[in-house]
């Protein structure tokens, strides 16, 4: 019986003794964020797409205010595909395939 057997038949519910999820919870984590900018950024660009030349002031105004929101989201899109690099290369260092 090797240690793979011994953990398993320990039930021991620590995460060391867990299996490793592929991918890691950080990555859902990373990768669900990353989803929701995109689906977000996808109505931006329709709702701008969508509006005529801008003939009023608030007109004007909404579009500055989703063309700034896009500006953010590209930022925080920037942060979280980070994010999910390290978490990537944080798997990739506990299945071994990685040095530390």
């Amino acid at each position: 019986m090797g240690i793979r057997d011994e953990i398993k038949d320990s039930n021991c519910k620590c995460e060391n003794c867990q299996p490793l999820e592929v991918p890691t919870r950080d990555e859902l984590v990373a990768l669900n964020a990353l989803r929701a900018i995109k689906d977000r950024v996808r109505e931006i660009k329709k709702e701008l797409s969508d509006m005529p030349t801008p003939e009023k002031e608030e007109d004007t105004d909404k579009k500055m205010g989703l063309e700034a929101e896009m500006k953010r989201l590209k930022s925080e899109w920037k942060e979280w595909e980070e994010k999910k690099e390290y978490a990537a290369r944080e798997r990739m260092i506990l299945l071994g395939h990685e040095e530390p």
